[in-house]
């Protein structure tokens, strides 16, 4: 069995004075004395903002690569781990699953493998699904302002357009007589396979009966 002392400081000026690394370094071992148990490995993520998951931090990732059954992580407080309820979440049922103990002092201990396991899981789960819901909410929000704007959203760009420097879409001027053809067309009742010979014959450009339904819709 490993015990590992996770630390963590998200500036340089931390890293510098010492002082959050130390007197995170002295609660951790003022723990194992207390628990009878040595530290083998302590370590320190330097100037890593906690909204990194763990498991992509430096230092987490090289932990997580050497975690085996039976090992155990400890910290001083939640937010030297986590600072997301969904990383939390989903870290500590893959810990559960490789049956590697988490202790997490500020919370009086093991939140993996005793009593206290089910309630912080329970808890970690609902802030997690309101985060889930916050982070949907801004993504849609952002695309319908995005929308609204005229900018690209991602995927294939439409015919008619190109993508601006400034990411908004841009009428391509060739194509959109082809659109504007193709509309014309439609409004006089011509099937999509007529408009899709005139428009090859026309401007040497044949398009998709899909793409030639979205256009004159």
């Amino acid at each position: 069995m490993t015990t590992y002392a996770y630390t963590r400081v998200s500036s340089q000026t931390q890293i510098t004075e010492g002082e959050s690394l130390e007197a995170q370094e002295r609660v951790l071992t003022g723990w194992a004395m207390m628990n009878g148990t040595t530290i083998d490995v302590t370590l320190v993520e330097k100037a890593v903002s906690g909204s990194v998951p763990v498991a992509e931090r430096p230092e987490g990732a090289a932990m997580f690569a050497r975690l085996k059954r039976g090992d155990v992580i400890v910290a001083v407080k939640l937010d030297r781990m986590f600072r997301s309820a969904l990383d939390a979440l989903q870290t500590v049922e893959k810990l559960k699953d490789m049956g590697v103990g988490l202790v997490l002092l500020d919370l009086g201990g093991d939140v993996v493998s005793n009593g206290m396991s089910k309630m912080f899981l329970t808890v970690t789960a609902a802030f997690a699904e309101a985060e889930r819901d916050r982070i949907r909410d801004r993504i849609q929000g952002a695309k319908r302002d995005a929308k609204a704007r005229g900018r690209y959203l991602g995927g294939k760009v439409p015919f008619g357009y190109t993508v601006g420097e400034d990411g908004a879409l841009v009428a391509v001027e060739d194509e959109q007589r082809v659109i504007a053809r193709a509309k014309a067309l439609r409004g006089l009742q011509q099937p999509l396979r007529t408009i899709q010979g005139t428009l090859e014959e026309e401007f040497g450009r044949r398009l998709s009966l899909d793409a030639l339904s979205r256009i004159t819709a």
